[in-house]
């Protein structure tokens, strides 16, 4: 950070924890940041009164006391956003972590600096004389991750000079425009978005690889989606799996107020998994952004805004993001915790007022574009929301449904039955299943939209029934109801519950996911055919099912012709109790 010299240094008269009032800051503007004390600690600006400035502190603010220097730097959050950020762990202000010592301090400087100083071979995509708009690419940085890392223009004009295939530091001038210059990373306010040219129409799916979300609960492209669910429940498992398995060029993962062994285990995992799409490392197309429990509250909050910026950035590449936000509670109490300190007046549960504000502030920034390039390209957004006691009706969970496009909630009781993913059939919801139902329709799959509207009314039918049965019992139930109990067993057990540890079914193509679909509402329809012609409804359920149920696992996470193989032979036996 470089000091503002013509503004005169205030001091500081009140520290609260994150909270820092300072006094006697000239020409300063909301959101500038501030160096307090002889360390420099980081802070933001979030109000201003008079000649009195209240901060949120980013570091931790022991240490500081009333009558430190505070100096104004000019300049709001940003993050230095090049190449070399696929593959690493960044906290909450995009600072690296990979390097940084083990208590995080003064001292990060040095891992700052060692990654402003790393070398990169640029290699140039136009030549000098060349016309070039806004968002073209200029070149290309190789051995940058797994996705291409492409330098844009800023500006449009005519390439006047350009960098050879020497290696350049992230803040060496690559490319001159006209008389702008292009550096090979760019500095970016994190609270910002990012420019676009437009959003098309249309929609298109995101494949998850989870069967219970790309077939009942799917999710498009560029839209938003929330995970909430108590304690236990699953939130982290699944939103790993996504990480893992989703078809997005970048993952970019927050683990925002998290446990750290919990980020831990998701480092870990992305570094030992093979990329099935570029044979290499997942990591390499992953950024960590990692601000755990333990860490500065308030960095807390900023992290969600590095975490989205970072996806836009790859996002104007031309590349398909994926943000995945873990957790947004978390990152809500250090809204409240902050606001309480500064004597805010408290709503609903203590939350600040402009809650819903900031939620609508940070999913409203997903989105399916037109690049300033002219490249086809989105931002994905997944929030878990974490509710106190498993409250669904607490702020944070009620305000994230009004902005999100899928709900994806986890049910206690699937969960503790050891029914992964515990997504609830009852209140879950998809509001873009019409328009993906006619993607589908388009891209070689007409039948999808008919497919999943009878499984959610098995499922339906299927509970209702089950509640029924408990009081006057299945043996009392007409033979048609009994094989619709049936078919909601087959559909739990064999389609929607999915193995993470599975080499076969911890991910699901969407071909072997709509041939596992068929094969239980096949069986359920002969099942019912059966029962039609006087076959007893008990010698159909004393039938061996275990085929059906054993499919998602016998067979290859891509093998929808194995499924379909097998769906031929289980109705063939069923056929034979006529």
């Amino acid at each position: 950070m470089g000091g503002d010299v013509s503004a005169p240094a205030g001091r500081v008269v009140r520290v609260n924890g994150p909270l820092v009032e300072v006094e006697g800051l000239g020409g300063v503007a909301m959101l500038e940041l501030v160096a307090l004390g002889p360390d420099r600690v980081s802070a933001e600006i979030v109000a201003l009164e008079g000649t009195r400035a209240t901060l949120q502190a980013y570091e931790y603010t022991g240490g500081i006391r009333a009558g430190d220097v505070a100096e104004a730097t000019g300049d709001q959050l940003v993050g230095v956003l090049g190449p070399g950020l696929l593959g690493h762990a960044f906290d909450g202000l995009l600072r690296p972590l990979s390097d940084a010592p083990l208590w995080l301090g003064p001292e990060r400087a040095a891992a700052d600096a060692a990654r402003e100083e790393a070398a990169w071979r640029f290699v140039p995509a136009v030549g000098i004389g060349d016309r070039v708009e806004r968002g073209d690419v200029l070149g290309t940085v190789p051995d940058s991750g797994s996705v291409e890392h492409r330098v844009l223009a800023g500006v449009a004009g005519e390439v006047t000079w350009l960098a050879g295939e020497a290696p350049v530091r992230a803040s060496d001038v690559v490319a001159r425009v006209g008389d702008s210059e292009v550096r090979l990373a760019e500095r970016w306010p994190v609270r910002t978005p990012r420019p676009i040219r437009d959003r098309p129409p249309g929609v298109a799916p995101i494949h998850t690889g989870q069967r219970v979300l790309d077939l009942l609960y799917p999710l498009a492209s560029g839209a938003a989606a929330a995970v909430p669910g108590g304690f236990g429940t699953g939130k982290t498992m699944l939103l790993q799996q996504i990480a893992k398995w989703s078809d997005a060029d970048v993952i970019v993962y927050v683990g925002c107020g998290e446990r750290g062994n919990e980020m831990a285990d998701v480092l870990d995992g992305l570094a030992t998994l093979v990329d099935e799409r570029t044979g290499g490392r997942l990591i390499d197309r992953t950024v960590i952004i990692a601000n755990t429990s333990n860490m500065p509250m308030m960095a807390r909050e900023a992290s969600i805004y590095t975490g989205i910026c970072v996806a836009e950035y790859y996002r104007d590449m031309g590349h398909d993001s994926v943000v995945i936000a873990d957790s947004t509670s978390r990152w809500a109490e250090a809204l409240r915790e902050f606001s309480n300190r500064n004597g805010d007046l408290p709503a609903e549960e203590g939350y600040p007022a402009s809650l819903a504000s900031a939620l609508a502030a940070f999913y409203e920034r997903a989105g399916r574009v037109t690049t300033l390039g002219g490249r086809t390209a989105s931002v994905t957004v997944i929030g878990a929301v974490s509710p106190p006691g498993g409250d669904m009706t607490e702020p944070v969970t009620t305000d994230t449904q009004r902005f999100v496009r899928s709900l994806w909630l986890l049910d206690r009781e699937l969960a503790y039955a050891r029914h992964y993913p515990a997504v609830s059939w009852t209140g879950s919801f998809a509001r873009d299943a019409e328009p993906l139902g006619l993607w589908h329709s388009a891209n070689g799959d007409p039948g999808w939209a008919r497919r999943r509207a009878r499984a959610a009314s098995l499922l339906a039918e299927a509970d209702r029934l089950a509640d029924l049965a408990e009081i006057i019992g299945t043996s009392s139930l007409p033979g048609h109801e009994r094989m619709v109990l049936l078919g909601g067993r087959l559909l739990r057990d064999g389609v929607l519950l999915q193995n993470a540890l599975s080499r076969n079914d911890a991910f699901c193509s969407a071909a072997k996911g709509a041939a596992l679909l068929d094969l239980v509402l096949d069986v359920v329809d002969t099942c019912q055919v059966l029962v039609e012609r006087g076959v007893p409804a008990s010698v159909i359920e004393r039938h061996d099912f275990g085929p059906v149920l054993r499919a998602r696992e016998d067979v290859g996470p891509d093998d929808a012709a194995a499924v379909t193989e097998r769906r031929i032979a289980v109705l063939g036996e069923l056929e034979g109790l006529a």
